[in-house]
């Protein structure tokens, strides 16, 4: 068991860190025309709307969650007068509403993914894979707050806390120490999560990579009106 998590929980990371940021080089630099959505928006857009909106919001609020509860230091916490129950207590909550929010437009879009015969036609393997690894992961922190509820003293956050920290300063001894012992569903979590950045730059996820922030300093476009005789 100690060698399944000195992998899994400190070596994977790098693995699938690595893969992200040269995969995601490499096809940015051969495969510029494939970086986008494929968005599906002209096929259908009732369904889209309805669950695109609520999955952006939801993960949005996720990342945020996720980067700066694990990474933010406990000291800098305390300094804001937050101590680790109160935190567990934002982190449960907070993480319920984003995730039921997202949990919610996912549905949506997985069934339209799959449901739609037209839109099902025009995808490939990697749009569903993707969805369907989405899905299961938003379905393991979801359950994780069922475990969380059990340990409102923060204990569980504390060590998922100096997992992430330790594996960002390269200290994967200690990395896996803090997390060798925390429930399984918070293993698979972790575990789902570095999956996701392996899959990353084989998927329509790269779109996240890219702000175009070109269209705010370009020139405007001027569209005349067409006088036909």
């Amino acid at each position: 068991m100690a060698h399944l998590n000195m992998f899994a929980f400190g070596i994977y990371p790098y693995i699938a860190i690595a893969i992200m940021v040269i995969g995601s080089w490499i096809r940015y630099d051969r495969e510029q025309y494939t970086w986008k959505t494929s968005s599906s928006q002209l096929l259908e857009k009732k369904q889209l709307r309805l669950g695109s909106i609520p999955f952006h919001i939801g993960i949005l609020g996720i990342f945020l969650g996720h980067f700066f509860g694990l990474l933010m230091p406990k000291e800098i916490w305390h300094l804001l007068g937050i101590t680790a129950q109160m935190k567990q207590m934002i982190a449960v909550g907070a993480g319920g509403l984003f995730g039921l929010i997202c949990f919610f437009g996912l549905t949506v879009l997985i069934k339209r993914r799959l449901g739609n015969p037209r839109i099902r036609a025009t995808s490939n393997t990697m749009d569903i894979v993707i969805l369907l690894l989405l899905y299961a992961q938003l379905i393991l922190g979801l359950l994780s707050i069922t475990v969380s509820l059990g340990h409102m003293d923060g204990a569980e956050m504390l060590k998922l806390m100096a997992w992430a920290q330790n594996t960002v300063t390269f200290n994967s001894t200690a990395a896996v120490e803090a997390i060798s012992n925390v429930h399984w569903i918070f293993k698979m979590h972790v575990f789902l999560g570095m999956t996701l950045f392996v899959v990353f730059p084989f998927s329509r996820l790269v779109h996240m990579l890219s702000v175009p922030v070109q269209y705010m300093r370009r020139q405007h476009q001027i569209v005349r009106q067409r006088f036909v005789r």
